[in-house]
């Protein structure tokens, strides 16, 4: 499976942006991490292949949203009142397993990421 993550873009803090994963096939769990400057890759959301069960991160908590649609093979983040330290470069995966995961190590395929930059 191969993941293109797009949408990323620079915002002045507050404002929001939506990124988008496109897989090239179906895809079971999907998840969305980040890798500031400096700073390791972390997790941001993950979402069940349903769209029934979901896990935010809580830095990005009540934020962020993330979303799917099969019947496109994407997979959505939707950022709202985004602060400075949300500026990272946000990676897509996913694994062909049914549960959810939050550790990057447990997701088979990787998209090669889209960087968000939030300005203060």
């Amino acid at each position: 499976v191969q993941l293109q993550a797009s949408g990323g873009g620079s915002v002045q803090a507050g404002g929001s942006l939506n990124l988008s994963c496109a897989a090239s096939g179906p895809t079971y769990v999907t998840g969305w991490f980040r890798q500031a400057p400096g700073k390791e890759r972390e997790f941001v959301a993950t979402i069940t292949r349903s769209g029934g069960s979901t896990i935010l991160a809580g830095a990005v908590k009540g934020r962020f949203t993330i979303s799917r649609d099969n019947a496109k093979n994407t997979v959505y983040l939707q950022m709202l009142s985004l602060e400075p330290e949300d500026t990272a470069v946000y990676y897509c995966a996913a694994r062909f397993r049914v549960a959810l995961s939050m550790t990057e190590n447990e997701y088979d395929f990787w998209g090669q990421g889209t960087l968000v930059t939030v300005s203060s």
